[in-house]
């Protein structure tokens, strides 16, 4: 089997960096897009707000603390959404092969890429360059011969980084590399692996297939296979969603059940719309609360026959959610989704051969 070539782009802190290039001003400060209330999150946040320790999903009042003179932009989805399409068609310039992790990532096979180029290498500098040149803004690259490598590579040289990791330099690389920078191991699982006096790769590729499933469950083969530079997971162009969902962090915590319920009720409406536009159906509703001390609970419930009208799926997350003992704290958030999906087109045609049958 001949050796995959796959890259990894991964924008540099993109909405700031978008809000940075459309209001020069606020270059060399630092930012943080999100919402400065005191119940606010932050999105993401720039390279001079990261030195004090502000970072993507902190609480805009922590941020403040790390960072008194900390600057606040509201999100501009639909400007990122914009430049996100001009970067894909740059992508598309050199392959089909692109799987999007969100609007400012994707992973691209360009083993058999469309210029014919027979270098991953030399693509990923052309990528980096036509994105500073349409977008006037800088990409990092990751280059490697699996997914799992080209995303650490990626992340290895950041801001405006390129980085290429060989098949036979693989596995000495990951040998010294810290848990910590191991995509999917986060900072609860890293302080658990500490205890256990696994800091680096070489650490954790002592461990036997049967220790790695008992420290980390369904992921034991994935890490260790990772571990030793093996991922065979194919990039997936059409990679279908598995879920929708949406939830509310409130800038007053509720604490009656009418407020609860007149709040769920909001969300149920702005993620039927979603679900309504995607032409799916789910047979699974999940509800989550995280109360005011951020500890958080969740539950889910499952019907045999996909969800097709917004009156069963109220009546489905009302039910849930008098399942839940959720006024024994104050909530600060609320959320719901929807998975086990089913296009709609595949509910008809299973509804017409039953009808036939009949």
């Amino acid at each position: 089997m001949s050796i995959r070539k796959i890259i990894h782009i991964d924008m540099d802190a993109f909405y700031a960096s978008v809000e940075e290039r459309d209001f020069p001003e606020l270059r060399g400060l630092p930012l943080a897009v999100g919402s400065a209330k005191e119940r606010g999150v932050i999105a993401t946040a720039n390279y001079e707000a990261r030195r004090y320790g502000v970072h993507s999903a902190m609480s805009s009042k922590v941020a403040l603390l790390k960072c008194p003179i900390l600057r606040f932009q509201p999100p501009r989805f639909a400007v990122y959404r914009a430049v996100s399409e001009v970067i894909h068609e740059i992508f598309a310039e050199y392959t089909d092969l692109v799987e999007p992790l969100s609007l400012d990532e994707a992973y691209l096979d360009v083993t058999n890429n469309k210029k014919g180029i027979p270098s991953a290498t030399i693509i990923a500098r052309e990528i980096k360059q036509k994105i500073l040149q349409r977008t006037r803004l800088t990409a990092s690259a990751g280059v490697s011969y699996n997914k799992f490598l080209a995303k650490i590579a990626s992340d290895y040289r950041k801001p405006d980084g390129l980085f290429v990791i060989l098949p036979n330099e693989a596995e000495e690389f990951l040998a010294q590399l810290p848990i910590e920078k191991f995509y999917g191991i986060g900072r609860v699982t890293a302080s658990h692996l500490h205890k256990m006096n696994i800091y680096k790769g070489a650490d954790l590729a002592k461990k036997t297939k049967v220790e790695m499933v008992e420290i980390f469950g369904k992921s034991g083969m994935f890490f260790y296979n990772i571990v030793r530079g093996i991922d065979n997971r194919p990039v997936e162009p059409n990679r279908e969603r598995k879920s929708y969902s949406v939830e509310n962090t409130f800038d007053v915590d509720l604490t009656t059940t009418f407020a609860v319920v007149a709040e769920l009720y909001h969300l149920e409406q702005r993620l039927w719309k979603d679900i309504e536009g995607s032409g799916k159906s789910g047979r699974t509703i999940t509800l989550k609360i995280r109360f005011d001390d951020f500890t958080t609970l969740t539950k889910s419930y499952s019907d045999e026959m996909p969800i097709r009208s917004f009156q069963k799926f109220h009546k489905m997350t009302k039910k849930l959610l008098g399942r839940m003992d959720y006024l024994r704290k104050p909530i600060r958030l609320l959320g719901v989704g929807i998975s086990n999906l089913i296009d709609n087109a595949e509910i008809k045609e299973v509804q017409l051969s039953m009808d036939f049958d009949d």
